[in-house]
């Protein structure tokens, strides 16, 4: 199932084959932002702060430019393969295929919850 969050006046969402793609009409019209394929396969998209972080198969990513552009976050293996990303007040949650993990730096760096 595809993340969707709502950034700004944009809605953006995961879409067919790994793209992120953006509406400025609710949902019903949607075009490609981001085609790129070395962030690895998007899971889950989390607005948090000023910028989106993405769950993907290669880690966290980040975007500071409305998901144009990614660059890598967090990318280690120690914690699994990221699936999902919560906003938890002061701290970013993350499910993982070892568990349930936060930080409270914004992605770069994870400690067991």
């Amino acid at each position: 199932m595809p993340a969707i969050i709502t950034y700004g006046k944009e809605m953006l969402r995961i879409g067919a084959k790994n793209r992120i793609e953006r509406s400025t009409d609710g949902g019903r019209n949607w075009s490609a932002r981001y085609t790129g394929t070395s962030c690895g396969e998007f899971r889950d998209l989390l607005a948090y702060g000023g910028e989106i972080l993405a769950a993907t198969s290669k880690g966290v990513y980040r975007s500071t430019d409305e998901g144009h552009n990614w660059s890598s976050r967090y990318t280690g293996s120690s914690y699994g393969e990221f699936l999902s990303l919560a906003d938890n007040g002061g701290e970013v949650l993350a499910t993982t295929t070892k568990g349930l993990y936060r930080s409270k730096d914004g992605g770069r760096n994870w400690s067991k919850k």
